[in-house]
Parts: C-alpha cells; structure tokens; sequence
C-alpha cells in the first residue's frame, strides 16, 4: 500500500512518485494534530469568573450539519483533509467532492476513515459535473460549503451559495502569487536551495509556490547566480521513475497558458536564464506541445507584465532587484492575491534581522509570513488568505470555529 498510493497519484496528475509520499504523511500529521487539539478547541467556553450569583453561561460550540468539501488535485489529500476529518470530528457529516483528475483519492480518504470506524454515511464521495456541483451547493439540506480551486471558480461557488435558500456559509481557499524577498544578510546558498524547492515543487503548482522573489541590489547577481545553478540540475521527465523531480503539469492546457506567460514577459522585455534544451531528453522529446514545462527564471522583470502579477501554477519564478525594504514590502503587497509571503534574513547571527522582521509582518498583507522558510503548512498554524486568495481559516484550533457555530447557554439556577 505505501507503494501503491503514491504510484496512483502519480498517475492522476503527473507528480514525481518520489515526491508523493510526503502528501501522504503531511496528510497523517495533520489528521493527527488536528485530532489533538479537538478536545480543548470544541470545548465549553465557560464565563464563571464573571457569572452573577445563582446564574450559569456558557458558550457550546455546535455542527453545522451537512459540510460540502469541494477538493483539488494538486495536493487532493492535503486539502481534503484540512476540513474533511475538522468537520467530522466536529459533528457534521460530510460530502466529499473531489477534483475529476484526482477521482481515487477520494475514495481511499473514504475508505481508510470508514475501515477505522466512521459510519458509512457520515462522509460520503460525490463524483459530479459542475452543473451537479451547483445543484449540491445550492441544495437546502447542505449547510456549509468549504471549496479549494482557482479564483473563478471560488467566485462561481460563491455566487451559488449565495443565490441558494437560507444563509449557508462558505469558506474558500483560492489562488496566490506568492512572493519571497532576499535581504542583503541572508545566507544565500540556503535561501537559494530553499526558494529553488519552493518555486518548482510539484512543478509550482501549489496555491502557495514561490512565484516572484525580490532580491537586495547588493546581493542580487549571487543569488540569481546560485539560483540557476541549482535550477539547472532538476530532472524533468517520466514522474514514475525515481530520479525524476520535475514532472509534467496537469494538462496541454495549463501548458500552454504557462508558455504564454513567459513568451510575453519576453516580448516585453524580460530576459530567460535556462535554456529548454538542457531538459530535453529522449523520454520527453520536443517539450513544445507537450505537457513537460522546462523551469525557467526571468530576470528584467517589473509589474508590467503577468508574470509578476497574475497566478502561473507553473514552474516559473520572476526574479526582480530591489534597492530596500520599503521598495520590496511595496512590491510584495501589489498583488491581488494575499496567501504567504517569505523573507530571508539572517536572524540566527543577527538579532536586529529578526527585529526587522517581526516590524516587516505587520505590513504585509498576507495570512501567513514566514522566516527563511516557505511552501510549507504547519496545522498548528491557521491557514488563511487575504483579498483573492479567499476567505475562511481551516488548520488549527481556529479551523474548528468555520465548522461549528456558537450557541450561548444563559442559565438562572436560583429562582428563590
């Protein structure tokens, strides 16, 4: 089974197998946080340190009811999991939506909660068109609606939420554009290897890939140096053998609107620092037309073009010189997307680092910051975003609150 859940996904949506059974104990880790906190996050909120004598209050956390979870396929049990088991637990019943290019994963997330115990009809797998999709989530008996995709379709899950029956709520984990900024301490070889991983993971896609990094002017020509070096070793190829960690993105068309976006940055004067024939093997072949992106950096690049503002989910990354913190802050907030954003400094050596950074978190406008780190979620963490990104919070113990809602006990215990 370890070797058979992997190679499945592999086959669903073109990840490395190599990299797959990290989804797998991600998934695990987080169920198990998730599972550890339950308890004190569902707990009474009890008010007698300020109750009036004779009198009782409290606030009971209670389900929703029926929880639609509508999941993708870049991460679909990673996703999936940070609402599915929370609703669960919770006392909901659930019904889990996945993506069409990821159809069996749902089914083993089923089967393995359902072979532990979990009645069969608490979580049930819907396999459904985009007009049945609408019809579950305009459906009266479906109390809340938690969606992971794209942009549009959050707004399309919106606008059926909002024009069906009754107030049902909604939680929507979208798009991001996420952007790193390099400051003149860090230590480049380590922050080079950590934002080359975080770019091209997965073939960048995931909702919060490093797409856009700002470098310090006084140590930007290191670090592109270092960057495409690394870059340059990937391997891009069949994802089911080994040695590949570079596989090809999910389909012709997510190709195609990737290729599109660097050929205009070109036009518009940005410059490429990889050449595609270093990724072109006998197993690929010619990549145009093809599913295999070769990655590629682009330097010379500013806010004009899409590349530095509109979501590639490709393995693409614009890198962009900036002269301070203030001018790289302005340009990591200048996106309509808010999901995370990295900076690397070196706080270990340098305290005041650290101190810049705790100020510098306060002024972007995401909802997670991270310190020399990136694409990566901590389920103790609330994952959350800001303006495109969506809205709602799922992971840690706030996650609980969007699958409950509170109902306050108001108790007159002395009556004489």
């Amino acid at each position: 089974m370890s070797d058979e859940i992997p190679l499945e996904l592999t086959l669903q949506m073109g990840r490395p197998v190599s990299q797959n059974a990290g989804e797998i104990r991600g998934t695990l880790e987080r169920a198990k946080y998730m599972l550890s906190i339950a308890e004190s996050s569902l707990a009474d909120v009890g008010l007698q340190d300020t109750d009036k004598p004779g009198f009782r209050r409290f606030i009971r956390r209670t389900p929703l009811g029926v929880v639609l979870v509508i999941a993708p396929w870049n991460y679909p049990y990673l996703t999936s999991i940070n609402s599915v088991l929370p609703a669960i637990i919770a006392g909901n019943t659930v019904l889990l939506k996945p993506s069409p290019q990821t159809p069996l994963t749902a089914e083993r997330l089923a089967l393995a909660l359902h072979n532990a115990g979990l009645p069969e009809d608490v979580l049930q797998v819907l396999h459904l068109s985009p007009p049945l999709t609408a019809f579950v989530v305009h459906h009266p008996l479906v109390d809340f609606v938690s969606f992971t995709g794209s942009v549009v379709g959050g707004h399309t899950v919106e606008k059926a939420v909002v024009d069906a029956p009754g107030f049902k709520g909604v939680a929507l984990e979208l798009g991001g554009k996420d952007p790193a900024y390099v400051r003149p301490d860090a230590d480049l070889a380590y922050t080079a290897a950590e934002l080359v991983d975080g770019s091209f993971y997965n073939s960048g896609q995931s909702c919060c890939a490093v797409e856009r990094i700002y470098v310090h002017e006084s140590v930007y020509d290191s670090f592109v140096s270092k960057f495409v070096d690394i870059t340059k070793r990937y391997k891009l190829g069949d994802p089911t053998k080994s040695e590949t960690n570079l596989g090809p993105v999910v389909s012709l068309a997510s190709a195609q609107r990737i290729r599109k976006q660097v050929h205009d940055a070109i036009e518009a004067g940005a410059r490429t620092l990889i050449t595609e024939e270093l990724f072109v093997t006998p197993e690929t072949g010619n990549l145009k037309g093809t599913t295999y992106v070769a990655p590629q950096v682009l330097v010379n690049v500013d806010h004009t073009m899409d590349v530095m503002k509109e979501e590639t989910f490709g393995p693409i990354v614009g890198i962009q010189k900036v002269s301070s913190d203030e001018e790289a802050i302005c340009l990591m907030n200048d996106s309509q997307y808010g999901l995370t954003a990295s900076i690397w400094t070196n706080a270990e050596k340098n305290p005041e680092s650290q101190d810049t950074f705790l100020k510098l978190v306060d002024e972007l406008h995401t909802g997670t910051v991270f310190l020399n780190r990136c694409d990566s979620v901590d389920p103790a963490l609330a994952w959350t975003g800001v303006k495109d990104s969506g809205r709602g919070v799922s992971l840690s113990k706030f996650g609980y609150d969007q699958l409950t809602r509170a109902k306050s006990v108001h108790m007159k215990v002395i009556t004489s």
